[in-house]
């Protein structure tokens, strides 16, 4: 089992995401709706891949994931950014500052699952 952490502040789209995933049956999935929650929640949680939201009210998915990157126990795991502004630009940035993948939304639930596994076997290669 794949643990995922998943911070989203849109109950549907955590909905859609938890649905998608308990479906594939490979993950086991704690989700947070703020990055506070999941910055309290994530040490004993200990997962294997973050999900992140882009755009959060009061800190933002690469504001949470900076925060989490100081505990030495979550600073290696991969995070993968789902973000409705999927500018070049921006994916590009999120890329290069260490995220395994971007996942632009709307998302297709049904490609989730294997997107995640995908991101994580391509950061599995890289290290």
């Amino acid at each position: 089992m794949i643990k995922l952490l998943h911070v989203e502040d849109d109950a549907d789209i955590r909905e859609i995401a938890m649905m998608a995933l308990e479906l594939s049956g490979e993950f086991e999935i704690l989700q947070c709706s703020s990055g506070s929650e999941a910055i309290a929640k994530a040490r004993a949680f200990a997962p294997d891949v973050f999900l992140l939201d882009m755009m959060m009210p009061g800190m933002t998915g690469r504001e949470t994931l900076d925060q989490m990157r100081q505990d030495p126990m979550l600073a290696s795991i991969p995070a993968i950014f789902m973000t409705a502004r999927a500018q070049h630009s921006e994916i590009e940035e999120l890329l290069m500052n260490g995220a395994a993948k971007v996942i632009s939304k709307p998302f297709d639930p049904m490609a989730l699952p294997d997107q995640i596994k995908q991101a994580i076997q391509k950061t599995d290669t890289t290290k």
